[in-house]
Formats: C-alpha cells, sequence, structure tokens
C-alpha cells in the first residue's frame, strides 16, 4: 500500500505542474490577444489614412467644380478675370489648401492614435504574459515546496 503522504505529495507535484502549464497557456494567449488587437488598431490606422484621402480628394473635387462654376459665371457675364472675379477664384484655391491641410493633419494625428494604441496593447499584452509566467513558475515552485515538505 501507498504510504498517504506520498500520494500527497504526488498531488501537490502534480497539481504544482497543471498550475504551471495553465499559466504559461494564460502567457501565451494573453500575447496573442494583445498581438491580435495590436493588429486590429494598426488596420484601422490604414483605413483612416484611406478615408481621410478620400475626404481630401472629394474635397479638391468639389472645389474643382466651384471653381469652375464661378468661372462660367464670370464669363458669362462678360467680365475679364483680373480685379475681384479673379480675387474669388483665389480666394476658393487658398481655402481649398487650407481645407486640405486640415484634413491631412487630422488624419496625421489619427494615424499616430492608433499607432499609439497598438505600441500600448503589445506594451500591456507583454507585461500581462509576464506576470502570468512569473505566476507559473511562482505555482510550480509552491507545487514542489509543499511535495518536499510533505516528502520530509
Amino acid at each position: 500500500m501507498v504510504d498517504p503522504l506520498t500520494i500527497a505529495a504526488g498531488a501537490s507535484a502534480v497539481s504544482g505542474v497543471m498550475g504551471f502549464k495553465g499559466n504559461m497557456s494564460a502567457a501565451k494567449a494573453a500575447k496573442q490577444t494583445a498581438d491580435y488587437n495590436a493588429q486590429v488598431a494598426e488596420n484601422e490606422a490604414v483605413l483612416l489614412a484611406r478615408k481621410k484621402r478620400d475626404e481630401e480628394e472629394g474635397l479638391r473635387k468639389q472645389s474643382d467644380r466651384l471653381e469652375g462654376t464661378q468661372r462660367v459665371m464670370v464669363a458669362g457675364s462678360g467680365v475679364q478675370m483680373t480685379g475681384s472675379p479673379l480675387d474669388v477664384l483665389a480666394e476658393t484655391y487658398f481655402s481649398t489648401n487650407m481645407d486640405a491641410t486640415m484634413i491631412q493633419y487630422a488624419g496625421d494625428i489619427e494615424q499616430v492614435q492608433k499607432q499609439s494604441e497598438a505600441a500600448l496593447t503589445r506594451a500591456e499584452g507583454g507585461a500581462r504574459a509576464t506576470a502570468l509566467k512569473t505566476q507559473a513558475v511562482t505555482t510550480l515552485l509552491g507545487g514542489a515546496q509543499k511535495a518536499a515538505t510533505l516528502m520530509a
């Protein structure tokens, strides 16, 4: 017959090993989750960049249409493109470029935010994984200690 203390020591050792494996799996899962979430943020950054590019392109097309309309109206009135009509076209041009610059700036800010989000997510995931690995080793050592205490 096997000694009950030996059985208890074996169970403690097995418990420590199982806890170790579980925590190591959790650490791997935490890192994978963080990497996935970071990749999602990076993908969102790409989509936001495309959206801002399209927004700027739409603004420029709308401005081109407005400028064309202004030219047709001025030409239809028989006025030469000098003075006030030219000032109107210049204002349209500069206003469009200012708006385009603001769209680009907003896009840059969104890109930095998403890149920061991805980096933070990876850092947090790495920290969680490290904590779980430390916990895994602690669990393994705790099980070994209980087994050794029971065997002594």
